[in-house]
């Protein structure tokens, strides 16, 4: 009965629970089926919270990776061409080279990793694409979606303050 007793005063005495800190950079995801292909991209989602972006807090020319905390994965079901180059199936991590008039998408095979450009495994690169980007209305939080979805097509877009990168991707027969 005494040990009863003295086993609820100590679960009395316990420090309160706090509430688990929140993230700045909220988790989101994004998921996509093409013809029998699904592609699901998990990222941390960093807000502008308005600073300058590309250019500034994301300087050009330097590979950066385009979300926060842990590294935006791509996971691919199977084959897809990307811009016109094979991507086989699996999942990598995503890295940016943002510049003025062009922008680099890398995807990387080394996975998980952490958001720093120190923490990239560059020997790991399997693909880097070319790409121009495009202006769009004002995007507070990053964000990737897809905005074209058509058959064996679609359009994945990196969408953050107003640049747009937009990725063709192909699903073969």
């Amino acid at each position: 009965m005494m040990l009863a007793i003295g086993a609820i005063v100590l679960v009395g005495l316990q420090a309160p629970q706090q509430a688990p800190k929140i993230k700045r950079s909220q988790h989101g995801s994004v998921s996509q089926q093409i013809a029998d292909t699904r592609i699901r991209i998990e990222y941390d989602r960093p807000v502008a919270r308005g600073r300058d972006l590309f250019g500034a807090l994301v300087p050009y020319d330097k590979i950066w990776c385009p979300g926060a905390n842990d590294c935006t994965t791509i996971e691919v079901s199977s084959d897809i061409e990307v811009d016109g180059r094979n991507l086989p199936a699996g999942t990598y991590t995503m890295w940016a080279k943002p510049g003025a008039e062009k922008w680099q998408i890398i995807f990387n095979r080394a996975h998980p990793t952490f958001h720093t450009q120190h923490a990239r495994v560059a020997d790991q690169d399997f693909l880097t694409l070319d790409i121009t980007p495009r202006a769009g209305t004002h995007m507070e939080t990053l964000t990737w979606y897809f905005p074209v979805v058509d058959g064996r097509h679609a359009e994945l877009v990196l969408h953050w303050g107003t640049v747009v990168v937009p990725i063709s991707i192909d699903v073969p027969e």
